[in-house]
């Protein structure tokens, strides 16, 4: 069974599961169109999922949260290491150290999912990656520019199925041959389509 049949069976047997829009991108910079696509997903009426750092995780996450009226929710997946975790898994910890990086969650946050997983850019498509939570929970996502790990995101979206486009200044260009929009209008569509 593909995701989209999962998530369609879901959805006919939910009452009202709320539709969310991960974007990803840059942990170290934003660029310039953060603030119109937060904006928008704010206006559409989705929540927005992240992974809850800085960059453009960020910068999209506070223009969300600024937007006035709203009715979602800004949603954060929190990457860390936890020191003492094969004692947990073997039942013998008593000392554990969880620590997730610095500036993890912003401050634009307002549902944290603190995760044990530790990695990200390179090792993005790894299972011990938050990334494989980000594309599962997202009914669309929205690709930002970025580096390792959001190329690794995109990729992980293609093989789950997850509709996902790009926007932004990616150089050299979209990875793994998305589509590119070159409007937020594109984006704006590409979103409603993924609500059907």
């Amino acid at each position: 069974m593909t995701l989209a049949n999962v998530k369609r069976r879901i959805a006919a047997s939910a009452r009202r599961r709320r539709p969310i829009v991960a974007v990803i991108g840059s942990g170290r910079s934003a660029d310039a169109c953060c603030s119109e696509v937060g904006r928008l997903v704010a206006t559409l009426g989705f929540d927005l999922l992240t992974g809850g750092g800085r960059g453009v995780m960020e910068a999209v996450s506070r223009a969300f949260f600024e937007t006035s009226p709203r009715s979602g929710l800004v949603i954060g997946v929190i990457p860390a290491e936890v020191h003492g975790l094969a004692q947990i898994e073997d039942r013998t910890a008593t000392d554990v150290v969880y620590e997730p990086p610095q500036g993890y969650p912003n401050e634009w946050v307002e549902i944290a999912i603190y995760t044990h997983l530790p990695d990200s850019g390179e090792q993005g498509t790894l299972r011990s990656s938050r990334n494989h939570i980000n594309v599962l929970s997202a009914d669309a996502i929205v690709a930002l520019p970025g580096r390792e790990g959001t190329e690794s995101e995109v990729w992980l979206a293609k093989q789950y199925g997850v509709p996902v486009i790009a926007y932004g200044d990616h150089q050299p260009g979209p990875p793994y041959g998305i589509t590119h929009a070159k409007s937020i209008d594109e984006i704006r569509e590409f979103l409603m389509k993924s609500r059907t």
